[in-house]
Formats: C-alpha cells, sequence, structure tokens
C-alpha cells in the first residue's frame, strides 16, 4: 500500500531530478517536433527511469558508485557520444535551412528510433547519478515498507513528464518548426550536449 506524503516525496525529487535539461531531454523534444516515433521515444525514457530508480532503491547505486572502472567506463563512453550528438546539433546550423536538413528524420525507422534513445539515455552516466545514486539514496533512508512509495513517485514523475514533454512538443511542432525557432533548438541541443560531454570528461582528471 502506497504512502502518500512518501509518494509526493518521491514524485517531488523525481520531477527535480529528471526536468532538468539534458540529453534525455533534449532528444525527446526534437523528436516531439519531428512528430516521428514519439511513443517509442516516450516509452524508452521511462521504461529506463523505471528500471534503474526501482534498482536504485533497491541499492545498486551504492554498488555502482563503488566502482572506478564501471565509472570510468561510463564517463568516457558517454562524454564520446554526446560530444559527437553536439556537434551533429551544431554542424546543422552550417547548413543552408536546419529546418530543411533536419527534415530526414522523416526516414527514421523505429528501430533507430529506439536505439538512438536507448544510447542517449544509457550511454549518459548523469542519468545513473540521478536515478541510481540519487534517487536510490533518497528512497533508501526510508524504511523498507515505505521505499516502494518513493520509487512508485518518482516514477510517476518520469511518466508524467516526458509524456508531456513528447506530445507536448508534438501539439506546438508548427510553432516550434520554424526555421528561427529550430535553429534555436538545434543550438541549444548542442550546447547542452557538449557542455556534459566537457563535465564528464573534466571528471576523468
Amino acid at each position: 500500500m502506497l504512502t502518500p506524503v512518501v509518494f509526493f516525496n518521491g514524485l517531488g525529487m523525481g520531477a527535480s531530478l529528471i526536468m532538468a535539461i539534458g540529453a534525455q531531454n533534449a532528444h525527446v523534444l526534437r523528436m516531439g517536433v519531428w512528430r516521428r516515433h514519439v511513443g517509442i521515444t516516450v516509452a524508452a525514457c521511462i521504461a529506463v527511469d523505471i528500471v534503474l530508480i526501482a534498482a536504485g532503491v533497491a541499492g545498486m547505486g551504492a554498488l555502482i558508485q563503488s566502482s572506478p572502472l564501471l565509472l570510468g567506463m561510463a564517463r568516457w563512453g558517454g562524454a564520446a557520444f554526446l560530444a559527437w550528438y553536439g556537434l551533429r546539433s551544431w554542424a546543422a546550423l552550417l547548413r543552408a535551412n536546419a529546418l530543411e536538413v533536419r527534415d530526414d528524420a522523416m526516414q527514421v525507422d523505429g528501430r533507430r528510433a529506439l536505439v538512438t534513445v536507448l544510447a542517449l539515455s544509457l550511454l549518459n552516466p548523469h542519468v545513473y547519478i540521478d536515478t541510481l545514486v540519487l534517487l536510490g539514496s533518497l528512497g533508501g533512508q526510508y524504511a523498507q515498507a515505505e521505499r516502494p512509495s518513493f520509487a512508485v513517485g518518482a516514477m510517476t514523475a518520469s511518466l508524467l513528464w516526458f509524456t508531456a514533454l513528447g506530445y507536448g512538443a508534438s501539439r506546438l511542432s508548427a510553432w516550434l518548426r520554424r526555421p528561427l525557432v529550430w535553429k534555436g533548438i538545434e543550438a541549444l541541443t548542442g550546447a547542452i550536449m557538449l557542455a556534459l560531454a566537457a563535465g564528464l570528461a573534466g571528471q576523468g582528471f
């Protein structure tokens, strides 16, 4: 049985972490604007968060945090992928019309869309830090019987946020696809990805 107070604590903490601008959110926004595979993208983000939040509250976050090898692999792999994705976004700004270039998304099939969102989610160490470590640590402070309430609250935040972001962007697609607005999204996406990549690489020294 859920404990309301603990549930809403999990909901609030989950929302505060998940709603921060990051790789997942930028990608979900873009797929929503393209109106391509929004359901797959949103569902994948939610599924990843559910699994990681459950694992974190169960205690796996402490195990990963204690392994320098796992942390190092995640850090450098994530930094490389985010840097590539960020440069890819900025490259679109150098072309004549970023909107036309990004219409190649119409040719992205479901499998590629799923692989991309899973890569952005699972190759980004910040996802593990937010879900496994931070939410896991906070949830672990509750009594055993109350931990599921905290976990379900955090999972609900993920469900609500990604659904609203993906389908909200789809509904506003006509406005967001204006060349000037879209170029701003590309510029912001590239800056976010490169900043995250630099931050991860900097932690390796």
